[in-house]
C-alpha cells in the first residue's frame, strides 16, 4: 500500500496562523494546546488540500485574516508514491479559491483524483440525530474519496436540478426544456446512486479488516418517498411523471439528493441514532477508519485529520484508535487539549504544541510525552 503524507506545510494568514511551516516525516501528527489556540485551524488548513470548504464548511472569504485584509494561502510539499507534487491553494479578498498543482493552475476535483483526505470534527458528533443533509454529505465525502468522478456527477446534477426548480417555481410548461434537463439529472443522478451504493459495499467490507475492535456498523440508503429508478431512462421518465407534483411542491422530489444514510450497530442491531453518545462516536470512528481502509486496499492511503477525537473516547478505545492509524500506516493529524491523551502513541508519531499570543498561533514542535 502506498502511503502519501505531508512533507510541508505552509500557512500565510490563514485565521489564527500569520505565517507558519512544519516538516512531517509521514508518522501520525499530535497537536496539543488550550482551546482557541489554533489546533483546528491547522487541521483546516490541511482539509483544504481536498475539494469543498473544508472541515469547517467555510467560504473563501471566512478563512483569512481580517486584519491584514490580504488573502490567505496554503502551501503543500506531498510524498506520494514514485512521485512528489507541491499543491497550493489560495483566494485573495473578494476572489474565489485558486488551485495550483506543480506550478500548473488546476480545478479543486483535481485535488480528489491527488490525494483524498477525510476528516471526524466535533460537529460531526450528531450526524445520526440532525437532519438528513449532514449524513448525505459524509456519504458523499467518502464516495468522492473513492470515485474522483462523484465530483463531477454531483456538480452536474446539482446544476441541471437547480435550473430544473427553477422553472418548476416559474411554472413553465415547457417540455423540451423539461426533458434536456431530467435527462442529465438522470445521467448524473444514476451515477451518483451507483456510487454511493458501492461506498456502503466497500466500507461494510473494509470494517470486517479491522485490526482492533471498533464496532461494525450496518449501512443502507433510504429515501423518504420514492427510490431513485434503477436506469437513466426509468428515472428521467419518472421525472417527467411528476412534473405536476413537482410544480406543486416547487421543487424535483425525486433524487439522490433525497437520499438518507442509515446505521445499525451490527452486533447489538440498536438504530445508531438510538445509541449512546459514546457508542455513536466509536460508529463514526469507525466508519473513518473502514473508509481509509478501503482506499487503502485500492492502493492510496488517505490522510486523516482527527480533531479532538480523542477526548470522547475512554482509554481502551483511545488506545486502538491510534493501533489501528498506525497499523494502517497512515499520516493522521489529531488534536487535543493536553499531550496526556496521545500516550499511547509514544514515539510512533510527532508532536506538536499550540499555543495563542494576541490572535497569533504559536508553533512549537516537541517530544514524545
Amino acid at each position: 500500500m502506498s502511503r502519501p503524507h505531508v512533507q510541508t506545510l505552509a500557512l500565510s494568514q490563514f485565521r489564527s496562523h500569520a505565517r507558519a511551516r512544519l516538516a512531517f516525516d509521514g508518522r501520525p501528527v499530535a497537536l496539543w494546546g488550550p482551546n482557541g489556540s489554533g489546533k483546528t485551524n491547522l487541521l483546516e488548513a490541511v482539509s483544504f488540500l481536498s475539494p469543498g470548504r473544508g472541515l469547517r464548511r467555510a467560504g473563501a472569504e471566512e478563512v483569512g485574516r481580517r486584519a491584514e485584509g490580504v488573502g490567505w494561502k496554503v502551501a503543500a510539499s506531498l510524498d506520494m508514491p514514485g512521485a512528489a507534487h507541491e499543491v497550493e491553494t489560495q483566494a485573495l479578498p473578494g476572489e474565489a479559491r485558486t488551485v495550483r498543482i506543480d506550478g500548473k493552475a488546476a480545478s479543486q476535483l483535481d485535488l480528489a483524483r491527488l490525494i483524498p483526505v477525510l476528516w471526524l470534527v466535533p460537529a460531526m458528533d450528531r450526524l445520526w440525530l440532525e437532519g438528513a443533509e449532514g449524513r448525505r454529505r459524509f456519504l458523499d465525502r467518502a464516495a468522492l474519496s473513492l470515485f474522483p468522478d462523484h465530483g463531477e456527477a454531483s456538480l452536474a446534477y446539482e446544476k441541471a436540478m437547480r435550473e430544473r426548480n427553477r422553472l418548476l417555481k416559474d411554472g413553465s410548461r415547457d417540455a423540451h426544456w423539461y426533458g434536456a434537463l431530467e435527462s442529465q439529472m438522470a445521467q448524473a443522478g444514476t451515477q451518483l446512486a451507483r456510487n454511493r451504493s458501492a461506498t456502503l459495499d466497500r466500507l461494510m467490507a473494509a470494517q470486517g479488516q479491522a485490526e482492533t475492535a471498533f464496532p461494525a456498523a450496518t449501512l443502507s440508503i433510504v429515501y423518504p418517498e420514492d427510490p431513485i429508478p434503477p436506469s437513466e431512462e426509468l428515472f428521467a421518465a419518472g421525472l417527467e411523471r411528476g412534473r405536476w407534483r413537482d410544480m406543486a411542491a416547487g421543487r424535483s422530489l425525486l433524487g439522490p439528493h433525497r437520499a438518507d444514510l442509515e446505521a445499525v450497530w451490527t452486533a447489538k442491531g440498536v438504530a445508531a441514532r438510538d445509541c449512546s453518545t459514546g457508542e455513536q462516536k466509536a460508529l463514526l470512528v469507525s466508519l473513518i477508519l473502514a473508509n481509509a481502509r478501503a482506499l487503502g486496499e485500492e492502493g492510496t492511503a488517505p490522510i486523516l485529520l482527527l480533531d479532538e477525537v480523542a477526548a470522547h473516547l475512554d482509554p481502551g478505545r483511545r488506545a486502538a484508535l491510534y493501533d489501528e492509524v498506525c497499523a494502517l500506516g497512515l499520516q493522521a493529524f489529531m488534536t487535543g487539549t493536553e499531550p496526556g491523551l496521545f500516550t499511547e502513541l509514544g514515539e510512533r508519531a510527532q508532536y506538536w504544541e499550540t499555543a495563542e499570543d494576541g490572535g497569533t498561533t504559536i508553533l512549537s514542535e516537541r517530544s514524545a510525552p
